[in-house]
Formats: C-alpha cells, sequence, structure tokens
C-alpha cells in the first residue's frame, strides 16, 4: 500500500492507503485527515499541493489542472482532486496561493 506524507498547516501526517487512491474522496470520507479541498471536480483549486516527493508515478496533468494552475504546474504544483495515489507520494498545502481564474464578461455580455 503507498505511504502519503501531507505537510498541512505545520503538520506532517503519514497515512497508508489503497492503490489507485484519490486523497480528497478519502478526505471527503473521514479518511485522510487535515486535507483541504473543496469541490473535488478541478474547478475551485482549494486542494491545490505542491508535490515534494513521488511526482514520477503520477499521470501528467490533465486539461483541468492545466486550465487551473497554468505554469505552476512546472514548479510541481497539482490539484490532489484530480491525482490518482500508486506508489509513496509526499506533498504540501502550506502556503499555496493560487487563485481560481475569474471568468471576465465582454463588452456583449459573454464570458471568456
Amino acid at each position: 500500500m503507498p505511504k502519503v506524507t501531507l505537510h498541512v498547516d505545520g503538520e506532517i501526517i503519514q497515512q497508508e492507503v489503497k492503490d489507485n487512491a484519490n486523497l480528497v474522496v478519502l478526505a471527503g470520507i473521514k479518511q485522510f485527515p487535515k486535507l483541504k479541498y473543496g469541490c473535488g471536480m478541478g474547478k475551485c483549486t482549494r486542494c491545490t499541493c505542491r508535490v515534494i516527493e513521488g511526482g514520477e508515478q503520477l499521470a501528467p496533468p490533465n486539461w483541468k489542472e492545466e486550465k487551473m494552475l497554468g505554469g505552476k504546474l512546472e514548479e510541481g504544483y497539482r490539484l490532489t482532486c484530480q491525482l490518482t495515489v500508486k506508489d509513496t507520494l509526499e506533498i504540501s498545502q502550506e502556503n499555496i496561493n493560487i487563485k481560481r481564474k475569474k471568468k471576465v464578461l465582454t463588452e456583449s455580455g459573454n464570458r471568456k
């Protein structure tokens, strides 16, 4: 079973999870405490983390992560709601300040 280490709010939490686990799902059912999350669908960025170790075992960022995180992906940031844990992983939610991109209304009233 993979072991996940989470750095959050000055604490370090280590826990084993089942293969192919999603941490936000586990947090939602109270099986992975302290993880910050919101919508669980890649829209709010509240679950953003920085991968410290184990990023090579994760699938490449999907279109939701590319849209919401942009260039931050190159700095090791990911959305935990979009990750499937297959091996040991160390992540941090310390000092992350990524805001959801706001939609802008054009003169015609359309969103872009």
